[in-house]
């Protein structure tokens, strides 16, 4: 499922301000709706490409207001709209005039130390995303919605699961082409279907984003363009990339007409948790292993992606898989929805990077606190390396047991 797939359940923000930690102290929107509406306006920001026109789109002007509203009792607010951008690069959120305290920024969802802006770059992190996604009107949460619905729409309509599943594979393996691979995939039967769709789903890479010579520096794990850094470097945007530990050598593309990448919300939600998904399924089929894992049937995106993965077992047991790569687990715990019935499932869960608990140890309980308590029952949380653990022992319990009934 996609990664703007939201529950209907209060949210931990309306926790946090049921119980008073959410509180207004002082003037303007409470702390958390202060967070959300300058996190929308930083995505919206990085949208902007008109950098001739001043005149700011009202939520954007809109924020900056209510920010400095609230930060000028507490110190010096930020001086303008583009300072506001550095200021949230240079501020984490244990910072910011919400009036919350530290556990009250916790039960909301809302992590001290993260940032809406990454300095170096100067481009919203994915929390600042994963926060301005949870406002209905946001562009960016619209377009990915649109594009997915369009896309399971065409490839419904053409009888083609395949259609759907080389979809997703291109966003996840792909996200950079240039103009000639993008208007050869036209020709690629699988594609046939959602082809008008794939070619909104690319725009051109910034000529800022060349380095030395001209040419593009691709990040060696997602293949995503690498972002030119002010004091020299590169630094991939997604989160997985630079906090799971594994490093591959970057490649360099050089194109004289420039580069296609998908756009900014499809690379943080469908490529980034779709890595994980093609990496979780390479290491449930025992690729690069010592020994070949006892037999697990793997279907991916099953039934127009009801989820990510389904697994199944020799003694028929199946379970459901949703991949979730998320900075905020009380984000997605409270976004997180009752599995889809079908195709039937004796398990459901959802799997993080182990990278994400390694960051923060908390990450199980603050998304199971989050999560609607009729689904508590419903729904395990795991991570990638205790699900090829638990799936390889269950495999082989199930190999046994429909051995012994053979006898």
């Amino acid at each position: 499922m996609t990664g703007q797939e939201t529950a209907t359940t209060a949210g931990p923000e309306q926790a946090a301000v049921a119980s008073g930690h959410g509180s207004r102290p002082g003037p303007g929107l409470d702390g958390v709706t202060l967070v959300r509406t300058v996190a929308t306006a930083l995505v919206r920001l990085s949208r902007w490409r008109d950098v001739g026109d001043r005149v700011y789109a009202d939520g954007v002007q809109s924020a900056y207001n209510h920010l400095v509203l609230r930060a000028i009792a507490d110190g010096e607010p930020p001086a303008s709209v583009p300072d506001m951008v550095t200021w949230a690069g240079r501020t984490p959120l244990a910072q910011w005039p919400t009036g919350l305290s530290a556990a009250a920024l916790a039960e909301a969802g809302l992590g001290a130390a993260d940032f809406l802006v990454d300095a170096e770059t100067r481009t919203p992190t994915q929390a600042c995303f994963e926060w301005a996604m949870a406002v209905p009107d946001v562009p960016a949460e619209l377009f990915e919605n649109t594009v997915i619905d369009e896309a399971l729409a065409s490839c419904r309509a053409a009888g083609s699961p395949e259609a759907y599943t080389a979809f997703r594979r291109l966003l996840i393996t792909r996200p950079v082409l240039t103009a000639v691979e993008l208007a050869a995939l036209g020709a690629e039967l699988d594609l046939v279907p959602v082809y008008d769709v794939v070619r909104r789903c690319y725009e051109a890479v910034p000529a800022a984003y060349r380095g030395p010579g001209g040419a593009y520096r691709l990040c060696g794990r997602c293949g995503c363009v690498l972002i030119p850094l002010r004091n020299g470097g590169f630094r991939c945007e997604l989160d997985r990339c630079r906090h799971d530990g594994r490093e591959e050598p970057d490649r360099v593309e050089a194109s004289p007409d420039g580069l296609l990448q998908a756009r900014r919300p499809l690379r943080v939600f469908i490529t980034s948790p779709g890595l994980a998904e093609t990496e979780l399924e390479a290491a449930l089929r025992g690729k690069g292993a010592r020994r070949p894992a006892s037999e697990i049937g793997i279907e991916m995106w099953p039934a127009f992606d009801a989820y990510d993965l389904r697994l199944t077992f020799a003694d028929g047991t199946a379970w459901a898989i949703d991949v979730k790569d998320w900075a905020s687990p009380s984000l997605l715990g409270a976004r997180t929805q009752a599995f889809a019935a079908a195709p039937p499932h004796d398990r459901a869960l959802i799997v993080i990077p182990a990278y994400r608990l390694r960051r923060r140890e908390d990450y199980k309980r603050a998304f199971a606190h989050a999560l609607a308590p009729g689904l508590r029952r419903l729904v395990e949380i795991c991570t990638d390396a205790e699900l090829v653990k638990q799936a390889r022992s269950q495999a082989r319990r199930a190999a046994q047991a429909t051995e012994n009934e053979g006898r």
